[in-house]
């Protein structure tokens, strides 16, 4: 548990210094690289360490994509994304029998939810620029992080207090109902308290939405947060299904005592797209 502590206290020390570089390109490098290495974590354990003709082709077309900021790098995401599936597949033809072609189907599949997962913190960036919208974009991803996190902790200590009934025994067998239940009710008890912080440091909550809703808005974010949660117990149980299947404890070890980088981002990879969705079509006017 001490070791959990002092982990967790540096990631929040390194997740402080990471936002404040936030309207900066080391940003999105940071973010790139945490997704490239949750990817490489993916490709040890579904067991073709070794294979690195399947993982680096992974490395440059990630960069494409987190960091294609520009017209111009967009134009050339399809048929850069069409070469690297037809790069695969005569990856197949030419290692028949030397290369599971399920092992590197649940590579490519897992990889895309990573990348859906990491890019939307980066797309958020974009979305809301620092010059016309404050900090909302950071408000957003600590939201995320909020939901995932401070949910995946009440649910421990819900678990540990009053848990009797197994989530999923044979994917989780430590995840309880009564556990699961304390950690939606902790995520939005968190996302709303860090809403009402934001709010008053800030003075832009009337800003959120299309139109001056005002007290609905906690409404509408408990909401958000309720059915987040849900997603990031779903995440969880995922990619622990996934470590069952490859026969790994965990994805990593770069955080001691908590895993990989995917033990501790795997409730976070659902919620960061599904909120990054909501806010695109109920808190703002964008023009197409």
């Amino acid at each position: 548990m001490k070791t959990r502590i002092i982990t967790a206290a540096v990631g929040l020390v390194f997740l402080a210094g990471l936002l404040c570089l936030f309207d900066t390109i080391l940003f999105d490098i940071v973010v790139s690289a945490i997704c490239i290495l949750a990817i490489h974590e993916v490709y040890s354990a579904m067991g073709l360490r070794g294979r690195w003709g399947v993982y680096l082709p992974f490395v440059p077309f990630t960069l494409l994509i987190m960091l294609s900021n520009s017209l111009r790098v967009r134009a050339v995401v399809l048929p850069l994304a069409f070469l690297f599936a037809l790069y695969l597949c005569v990856y197949v033809i030419v290692q028949h029998g030397k290369v599971e072609f399920i092992k590197l189907g649940g590579l490519v599949f897992f990889s895309g939810v990573i990348l859906l997962c990491f890019y939307s913190l980066i797309y958020l960036k974009r979305l809301l620029p620092s010059e016309q919208y404050q900090g909302d974009a950071v408000y957003f991803i600590l939201l995320i992080l909020c939901i995932a996190w401070g949910g995946d902790t009440a649910a421990y200590f819900a678990g540990r207090l009053f848990g009797r009934r197994k989530l999923a025994p044979i994917v989780s067998p430590n995840k309880t109902v009564e556990g699961a239940v304390g950690g939606v009710l902790g995520s939005v008890a968190l996302g709303i308290g860090l809403t009402a912080v934001y709010a008053d440091i800030s003075q832009r909550l009337g800003f959120f939405t299309k139109s001056r809703v005002g007290s609905l808005l906690y409404i509408i974010l408990a909401l958000l947060a309720a059915v987040a949660s849900v997603l990031g117990i779903l995440g969880d149980l995922f990619a622990s299904a996934v470590k069952r299947q490859c026969g790994v404890k965990d994805y990593g070890t770069i955080f001691p005592g908590h895993g990989g980088i995917l033990d501790r981002f795997d409730s976070v990879m659902f919620i960061a797209p599904f909120v990054t969705i909501v806010l695109t079509f109920v808190f703002y006017h964008f023009r197409s």
